[in-house]
């Protein structure tokens, strides 16, 4: 039994003072059920994904979904984690409880809230993320990790400072058109490329521009098995998924070649009966934009160590063959850790359904792809979306 995603909503990301983790996630949820047509009564399960490792004191925060409705109390609800990745944990969390019969209806919520917390606390919280033995002591926390990282493949295959500056202006220009993102600047390449005041290096070879952002946000699908999708307004279905784990340890493995995230895709893409190819579109884990330089030769855009071509010979611009990160990305559209996978699926099915905020909708889109990931390359997850109603 397959499962489609019939309904969702999404908050602005960025700096939400007024906000709590409890207003974030009823607001989403009841949004989401909303936009799906069901009422809370129908939902058989729930799933919330939710990283926190610090920047909530509230934790055990799974029940807080039943807050949106007293129609939810007694509804099996688990609260998911895996890093970054998080958010489509949960969503993947959803899919296989629709595939075993456990559930027809699946409320899937990711949140996240960081922006209360002391900058220091930051890159603390965020380092929980590495293997604390080898990378517990990085400076700049997570910024370290990916700086060395982007060091390491500069000594390998050159010097790419181009290429990031390339994906930094690509995904700041693309925020522009996402009313959900927390940056809506265009900065341009030289803006990216030179090292100023307003855009300092941060770790290694990484300037400011290179990182994502510290963001508030939320948000939520409603998944619903084929049968019941069907018969709905609109359903984007799951075509193929594919979860890899890899060694947390970085030394362990060749960190420059995201092994976990190219089998991820493989598998995918196998799953789904299509090439790369046939994507209409990506959206892609780029936490730093040496992510997604490197991402590109793990889904096969290119070999390993050429990733800077599709970007620089503009494959990968909203107008290229395999355009990526339309959304903005997490580096323009913000980073609420729990909330992102969730994000990612939402975005997609708008550009799916043709629902996606006017100047961002690519054109005739009819399979997406979505790889989020959890630490450096160690939580792999791949969805593969294609409108089915």
């Amino acid at each position: 039994m397959s499962a489609a995603i019939v309904g969702w909503a999404h908050t602005p990301f960025g700096k939400q003072d007024a906000e709590t983790i409890e207003s974030l996630v009823v607001k989403v949820a009841t949004e989401a059920m909303a936009d799906a047509g069901i009422t809370a009564d129908q939902v058989d399960e729930i799933v919330l994904g939710h990283y926190n490792a610090g920047f909530s004191a509230q934790d055990f925060t799974a029940s807080l979904v039943l807050q949106a409705d007293p129609a939810l109390r007694f509804k099996p609800t688990t609260r998911v984690e895996n890093a970054c990745a998080t958010g489509s944990a949960a969503v993947h969390q959803g899919v296989r409880a629709i595939k075993a019969g456990a559930a027809r209806i699946v409320l899937v919520v990711g949140v996240e809230q960081m922006t209360k917390t002391p900058p220091a606390d930051i890159g603390r919280f965020l380092l929980k993320a590495s293997y604390l033995p080898e990378d517990g002591e990085t400076p700049n926390g997570f910024a370290g990790v990916f700086g060395k990282i982007a060091s390491a493949y500069f000594q390998r295959h050159g010097d790419q400072s181009d290429a990031l500056a390339l994906i930094a202006a690509k995904n700041h220009k693309n925020g522009v058109e996402n009313p959900y993102a927390q940056m809506r600047k265009d900065l341009g390449f030289a803006f990216c490329r030179e090292e100023s005041e307003k855009n300092p290096y941060v770790a290694g070879p990484l300037k400011r521009t290179d990182c994502s952002l510290v963001s508030d946000g939320a948000a939520a699908l409603v998944l619903a098995d084929e049968e019941t999708a069907l018969s709905m307004r609109r359903a984007v279905g799951f075509r193929g998924i594919a979860h890899v784990q890899d060694f947390l340890p970085m030394s362990k493995r060749d960190i420059l070649k995201f092994e976990g995230g190219a089998l991820a895709w493989q598998k995918a893409l196998a799953a789904a009966g299509i090439v790369l190819e046939d994507l209409s579109f990506v959206e892609t884990h780029d936490c730093f934009t040496i992510a997604e330089l490197i991402e590109y030769e793990a889904m096969g855009l290119t070999k390993q160590g050429d990733g800077a071509r599709a970007i620089k010979e503009g494959w990968t611009q909203k107008d290229g063959k395999l355009p990526v990160n339309v959304s903005g990305g997490l580096k323009a559209k913000g980073h609420p850790i729990g909330a992102t996978g969730v994000s990612m699926h939402v975005l997609s099915a708008m550009q799916l359904t043709g629902e996606a905020p006017e100047g961002m909708q690519v054109r005739d889109a009819r399979l997406g792809g979505i790889f989020n990931m959890g630490g450096a390359a160690v939580a792999n997850y791949v969805s593969v979306l294609e409108r089915i109603r």
